[in-house]
């Protein structure tokens, strides 16, 4: 007989535990990701190359040389002198200028909140369905698209002592009007009159563009809850319009600091200093006097006083988060 071969199995091997999906990890080649996006990138930084080449040399290079000059003493034919604070310094002695910030201040004060006060109104009633909607919303923006000069010069005839509308429709009530722009007590009121009323047609037009998108399921809970249409605008209305509000405050207050063409038609800072405001100020030290050092510090303090009303309002109209 032959021998019999005994084969022995081998123990089965213990099985591996699965292991876990490999991730594919982005090759680190220290190249750029081509694709789509990187396209697209690149297209949007060409389209937007002008406007930042522009907003370069025509705004920031100015802001920059500006702030510079602020430190000198600077007439265009002379080169500049390093002179430090002197320039700061003069303008505390300086009453025009004073003057200036105090008229720049109560301009502000009365067109800003006024004029937004009756864009609102103005917007409600257009956006409540009143007829020949497009004429009335056409008659209110019209002064905001029309050249300033225009403007002034219509009011100037407005204005007139002798034979000027608002003289005429006084005297038609036995009331005899003053001279207006001649007045050191009425010529800022009526320099305040018109640029509230040039005013009005932007601060409408922002809110009537909010009060469009504002929901309408809310109005509709809160009518069948049984709130009146006064509870409504201030419980509805008036919050959900914070962030239009915000942003027609900032931009109307930057327009009042800018004030310059009505002043320079109607009044040219008269009579007696009494409606010069600071861009005005600013004009004359450096276009009349070729003071540009000292023009330029005064340019310095209106962006400083704009800046701080600007952040002391984010703060009160309750921070950023609500308005990006």
């Amino acid at each position: 007989m032959g021998a019999t071969t005994v084969v022995k199995a081998r123990p089965a091997r213990p099985a591996r535990p699965p292991s876990p999906p490999e991730t594919s990890a982005p090759l680190r080649t220290g190249r750029v990701p081509t694709g789509p996006g990187r396209r697209r990138r690149r297209a949007g930084m060409l389209m937007v190359a002008p406007a930042l080449l522009h907003a370069s040399l025509w705004i920031g290079l100015p802001v920059v040389v500006s702030v510079a000059l602020a430190f000198t003493k600077y007439d265009v034919l002379t080169a500049p002198e390093f002179v430090g604070l002197d320039n700061f310094r003069d303008m505390l002695d300086d009453a025009v200028f004073r003057k200036s910030i105090v008229n720049t201040l109560l301009y502000t004060f009365f067109t800003v909140p006024f004029g937004m006060a009756l864009g609102l109104l103005v917007a409600l009633a257009l956006h409540t369905g009143l007829k020949a909607r497009g004429i009335f919303r056409t008659a209110v923006f019209l002064p905001q698209v029309t050249a300033t000069v225009a403007i002034a010069l219509v009011w100037l005839w407005i204005y007139n002592p002798g034979n000027g509308l608002l003289n005429t429709m006084l005297a038609f009530l036995g009331v005899d009007g003053p001279a207006w722009l001649s007045s050191t007590t009425w010529a800022l009121p009526s320099v305040i009159l018109v640029g509230i009323w040039q005013g009005i047609g932007m601060k409408m037009l922002i809110y009537l563009a909010a009060l469009q998108s504002l929901p309408r399921e809310l109005y509709e809970a809160a009518s069948v809850d049984g709130a009146s249409r006064v509870r409504q605008f201030f419980s509805i209305t008036l919050p959900l319009l914070k962030p239009a509000t915000f942003f027609v405050l900032i931009t109307s207050m930057i327009s009042a600091f800018q004030s310059f063409d009505q002043i320079y038609i109607l009044t040219d800072g008269g009579p007696a200093n009494s409606t010069t405001m600071m861009t005005y100020e600013i004009y004359k030290s450096a276009f009349r006097e070729f003071r540009v050092g000292y023009a330029s510090a005064q340019s310095l303090v209106l962006f400083v006083l704009l800046m701080g009303f600007t952040l002391v309002n984010k703060r009160i109209m309750g921070g950023s988060r609500g308005h990006n």
